[in-house]
């Protein structure tokens, strides 16, 4: 926070000032006692198991300036302590705050898949021209996005920020806290199902952006999608579709896969720019017109921002590929769902010159009681594009091997057999082969590609 004393900070939440010096200088807001930067505001949520009020005098110990309170009525100490009614709703007004004195305009994004892939490659399009800020992590949340906001200093020049949802009514309140001026949705698939009860349902919510946009702003939206190429903005505000169709306006041609990495040409309005991304994955061209649209509409130079996005190689847990002993690993373990498993399995397929394509697939979680059909038809898909080697983590995934059948040799696991299923993978891979490991987050793939990785395959 730039500019910021204990005194706005009652000012934003409506709090009351207990002690402390009002003009206190505050930099920082911290939901986390071990994690202080300096001149912080200590925040203490009320959770469900843990009231954080409990780790004031931890907060004060590790630095914290000034701390917000809803169980205190008076006070005596030299530092600011704060009276509001609720801690989480303060922190949301000492966002909705300082988004008010920002001036730089800010992208938000939302969708069911890709979300933190498309930030990071918005980001780097307009890196072509601006100083960018971006969220950090998966800070996408009620409690992540004021704090995100709260970092932007008065020497960024555009934001990017990722704005997340997981039940009904959580983006309509992230949208109005952001306030962004363009707004982009990546699709609606089923991740969350579990919660909002229908793909409609999930439609519904993403379009929730919208309540924050600020009027004459943007949204962007895949063109490729079905429940998304017949939408528009809000009254006062703009369209912008992108995918690989003649409507949208900018739009992916020529697409091809050479080892494994998209190349295409983007239609950008007319002009054509040459594209060539080092990220795996068809489905990261569509990330890629995105960024470009956005860029373009901020004016950057197009060349440029596909140069950036050319050099962008994703991050960890993400599609990244590793060689060990000759083995090629895909780890794309930080989460699943079916549009991603399938893209993941895109992936595996398109790597030319494997031996053997070995897939390790874990449960695909929060997608409701139809689970068990969204796992089969991932088994279904491969019965039809068979890989050589098939083994499951998990009761759900085991219904991805039976709907495969004996396309290809198959083994399942027990969801907590991850010794069993890591033993499996290093015995039964050989120098030549690739092996994908993709699965939800809960199920911790992501400790098998570890050890993959460290130990070798």
């Amino acid at each position: 926070m730039e500019q910021i004393t204990a005194a706005d900070i009652v000012t934003a939440t409506g709090g009351r000032l207990l002690c402390g010096d009002g003009q206190l200088p505050l930099e920082h807001i911290s939901i986390d006692s071990r994690t202080m930067k300096g001149q912080d505001l200590f925040v203490p949520l009320i959770g469900e198991k843990v009231d954080a009020h409990r780790f004031i005098d931890q907060a004060f110990q590790a630095g914290a300036a000034a701390v917000l309170t809803s169980e205190h009525d008076e006070m005596e100490d030299p530092r600011p302590w704060i009276r509001v009614a609720d801690t989480k709703k303060a922190l949301q007004d000492i966002g909705r705050y300082y988004r008010n004195r920002l001036t730089l305009p800010l992208i938000g994004i939302t969708g069911s898949v890709g979300k933190t892939t498309t930030r990071e490659m918005v980001a780097a399009a307009l890196s072509a021209g601006f100083r960018v800020y971006k969220t950090p992590g998966n800070s996408n949340s009620q409690v992540g996005v004021p704090i995100t906001l709260s970092e932007i200093t008065s020497q960024d020049e555009i934001g990017v920020l990722e704005l997340g949802m997981s039940m009904p009514g959580e983006l309509t309140v992230i949208a109005r806290i952001a306030q962004v001026d363009a707004a982009v949705i990546t699709n609606v698939g089923v991740t969350h199902i579990e919660q909002l009860g229908s793909q409609e349902n999930i439609y519904r919510e993403k379009l929730t952006i919208q309540d924050g946009l600020k009027d004459g702003g943007v949204l962007f939206l895949n063109g490729d999608d079905p429940m998304l190429k017949t939408t528009k903005a809000k009254a006062g505000c703009r369209t912008v579709y992108y995918g690989t169709g003649e409507d949208c306006e900018y739009r992916a041609e020529e697409i091809r896969i050479e080892n494994g990495f998209p190349v295409f040409t983007a239609v950008c309005r007319g002009r054509r720019i040459p594209v060539a991304l080092h990220i795996m994955g068809r489905h990261n061209v569509l990330n890629a017109m995105v960024a470009l649209a956005v860029a373009d509409e901020y004016g950057v130079d197009l060349n440029g921002a596909a140069e950036k996005l050319g050099a962008f190689t994703g991050f960890q847990n993400r599609q990244q590929i590793y060689e060990r002993n000759g083995v090629t690993i895909i780890d794309d373990t930080y989460n699943a769902s079916p549009v991603s498993m399938l893209a993941g399995l895109e992936v595996l397929r398109s790597m030319e010159g494997a031996k053997r394509r070995i897939a390790v697939l874990a449960d695909m979680k929060e997608l409701g009681p139809e689970a068990p059909r969204f796992h089969r038809e991932i088994g279904a898909w491969l019965k039809e594009h068979p890989v050589d080697v098939l083994l499951t983590l998990g009761e759900l995934a085991g219904e991805i091997a039976a709907a495969a059948g004996p396309s290809c040799e198959s083994r399942c696991f027990a969801a907590e057999d991850r010794d069993g299923l890591y033993q499996a993978v290093k015995a039964g891979s050989k120098p030549g082969d690739c092996v994908l490991l993709k699965g939800s987050n809960s199920m911790k793939l992501g400790e098998v590609a570890a050890r993959l990785l460290k130990e070798g395959a």
